[in-house]
């Protein structure tokens, strides 16, 4: 019974010291808790305002959002467990050691990640745009942190990976309103330059759709082999391009025709020796 007693006195005696020596590094991680979590959600706050205040793309928020608060609770558990003496260097190594060897694992993945970031951020293309990347072309549908989906004037889906994207040459084909049509039109070595320009120059005046200025040329490009080579060249809007392009190239077809100049096909002059007998 004394024995039972006197363990009874010993588990309190070190209960008692526990506190007094452990006491104010428990209260101070649990104040430093409690504050670091109100911090973080200040923090997170004003970040997914800031996001917003910045125009970043909605699919990007949420992420880089998550990846601020997960680093900040970490930062914070590391602090709290230091604060009541656990040795957190073992910790931070392992830490550090598992993420290389997912950096590692992941690494095409991460290359894609951070191709998306970039695009979401600086916006090279939106979507909606018609753009050239990879060698393909085609409409922007959506734009994730990891792909871009591209649908093809043939309206096939085209999903390519953002760090090729984000790396290479970008062609952005209908973020500028106006674009350059330019025509390349033959006429016979027997037809006047003067006479084929006033031809073509009166179709694309016809076409409301061209813009004035800057005003349409016509230039003589090359001495082809079978033919004279010229060069057209007009303004539209963006949305209009392809319209204004197939519909005046029928046009100064049948101008040319009607004006009696005509568009060559490839020929040769062959000369027949013969031989005396």
């Amino acid at each position: 019974m004394e024995d039972q007693v006197d363990n009874l006195a010993a588990v309190k005696d070190a209960a008692i010291t526990f506190l007094f020596d452990a006491g104010p590094s428990v209260l101070l991680a649990i104040v430093t808790l409690i504050i670091g979590a109100w911090l973080i959600k200040f923090l997170s706050k004003s970040f997914g305002k800031l996001m917003v205040k910045r125009n970043v793309d909605e699919s990007l928020r949420g992420f880089l959002a998550g990846i601020v608060r997960f680093t900040l609770w970490i930062m914070l558990l590391i602090s709290v467990a230091s604060t009541v003496g656990i040795q957190t260097t073992s910790f931070v190594a392992v830490i550090g050691a598992a993420g290389l060897a997912i950096g590692l694992a992941l690494q095409g993945s991460l290359s894609n990640f951070a191709g998306g970031v970039l695009i979401l951020l600086f916006k090279p293309f939106r979507v909606g745009d018609l753009i050239e990347a990879n060698g393909e072309v085609g409409t922007v549908k959506k734009i994730d942190v990891l792909h871009t989906i591209v649908y093809t004037v043939t309206n096939k889906e085209i999903i390519m990976p953002n760090g090729p994207v984000a790396n290479n040459t970008i062609v952005n084909i209908g973020r500028q309103p106006v674009r350059r049509v330019d025509f390349s039109v033959g006429i016979a070595y027997n037809a006047s330059v003067k006479e084929a320009r006033k031809v073509i120059l009166a179709v694309l005046e016809a076409d409301s759709r061209i813009h004035n200025d800057p005003a349409p040329v016509v230039k003589l490009m090359n001495l082809g082999d079978s033919s004279l080579d010229l060069t057209v060249r007009a303004w539209c809007d963006t949305a209009q391009y392809w319209d204004v392009f197939f519909d005046n190239l029928e046009a100064i077809k049948e101008a040319l025709d009607e004006a009696g100049i005509g568009i060559p096909f490839p020929q040769r002059d062959v000369h027949i020796i013969s031989q005396p007998k």
